[in-house]
């Protein structure tokens, strides 16, 4: 089909959820990807900081490849070694102990979500609150927008579930203020993506942390968009000297093929006993050998190392562009290979513009252009995409 009948099939067919940008991507490598009609973008959104490894890794195909002429789904009834080595990998690279592997962050939340509940309602019938910060964003099943604090996802959807509660987020006085002997958990994002890649201050989650400590609520990291090596550690609450009771992973954790998965502690975990969660899809062998490979490489190509270091070119590189323009960029943040550009006008234009000069970039929360480009990214290809944004923001 060329670009119009698919474009024309998917409106026919399609559930008008998405707002799509009138391109058809057919493939890609690298750190590009290409549409179909042969034009070339450097890929500075990858995947929603899914393509971690960015397109066509040969290591990511050949482990996809090998495991699905060996089995592609096994019930969760049975072991598999895939399913096994990567929950080993999970609890050891988070500090945590027990892992159960689904297949979105959304599901990864839910079953967080349920997990904090059944734990706080083992200590007390109504120690059920789970409190969440403004802007945040957690997926979009009935409960994980409940907890995504944003009116604009939950609107026509009520009544929604009960017992969740927001508090701005990076305000530790007004989470001091709402927590209670009733919270059975506190659920953040480390650095809010959807909400506008947004930093806390140094010290926001050791006092969250301290507060969870003094209530006897559970602290629950979502990780989906900061984990996997993104900011140059393993998991973003690495920069801040604090370990929580449940993280929650997906999006990048297996390059590009679908899986979530929640780690908890020991004591945590106890909460769930055989038939309180599960997953039919959870844990399958082919999405299990993509993640393990996805470690193997992040390993072995020292993509920590990678994402701290051209993540701190790329912000130096916008740097320079909001010196350069001023009435059009307001403020530069991020850390590590997440960064943000605040706007002083909405960007959806500008998006538009970069991607008809050749990259894909992203603007969230309205203003905020963010780069999640793949972890394998080189000073050379940030140069390359910050020419062309340069270029848009001056005929801006």
């Amino acid at each position: 089909m060329d670009k119009q009948t698919v474009i024309t099939v998917d409106r026919d067919y399609y559930m008008p959820v998405f707002a799509r940008y009138a391109i058809v991507l057919s493939h890609g490598e690298g750190p590009y990807v290409y549409d179909s009609e042969g034009n070339k973008y450097i890929d500075f959104l990858a995947g929603i900081a899914v393509n971690l490894l960015g397109h066509g890794h040969p290591r990511l195909v050949a482990a996809v490849s090998e495991q699905a002429g060996k089995m592609i789904h096994c019930s969760n009834l049975y072991y598999t070694e895939t399913q096994a080595t990567l929950a080993r990998t999970l609890a050891k690279a988070s500090g945590l102990d027990k892992v159960f592997i689904g297949n979105s962050g959304a599901e990864a939340n839910e079953g967080a979500i349920k997990l904090a509940r059944k734990y706080g309602k083992a200590i007390h019938p109504d120690k059920v609150q789970i409190i969440t910060a403004e802007h945040s964003f957690h997926g979009r099943t009935l409960a994980t927008l409940t907890a995504t604090a944003q009116p604009k996802y939950q609107q026509g959807y009520e009544p929604l579930p009960g017992g969740f509660g927001y508090v701005p987020f990076n305000d530790i006085a007004a989470l001091e203020a709402a927590i209670s002997d009733h919270t059975c958990a506190v659920m953040l994002e480390p650095i809010q993506g959807e909400g506008g890649v947004n930093i806390p201050d140094p010290d926001y989650l050791g006092k969250v942390r301290a507060l969870c400590d003094k209530y006897g609520a559970l602290l629950i990291l979502d990780e989906i968009q900061s984990g996997m090596g993104r900011t140059g550690k393993m998991f973003a609450y690495q920069h801040f000297g604090i370990k929580p009771d449940i993280v929650t992973l997906a999006k990048g954790l297996a390059g590009g093929v679908p899986i979530g998965a929640f780690i908890a502690s020991d004591k945590v975990a106890a909460a769930f006993g055989p038939g309180d969660h599960g997953s039919t899809f959870g844990g399958n062998p082919l999405a299990c050998a993509a993640a393990n490979a996805v470690f193997s490489v992040i390993e072995d190509e020292k993509l920590l190392d990678n994402a701290r270091i051209v993540g701190q070119h790329l912000l130096k590189r916008l740097a320079a562009l909001q010196a350069k323009y001023p009435s059009l960029i307001s403020e530069v943040r991020g850390k590590g290979l997440i960064a943000g550009a605040k706007l002083t006008l909405p960007g959806r234009d500008i998006v538009n513009r970069c991607m008809d000069q050749g990259a894909i970039i992203n603007c969230t929360a309205g203003d905020v252009l963010r780069f999640v480009p793949p972890l394998n990214i080189t000073a050379v290809h940030v140069d390359e995409m910050i020419a062309i944004l340069d270029k848009t923001l001056a005929a801006v």
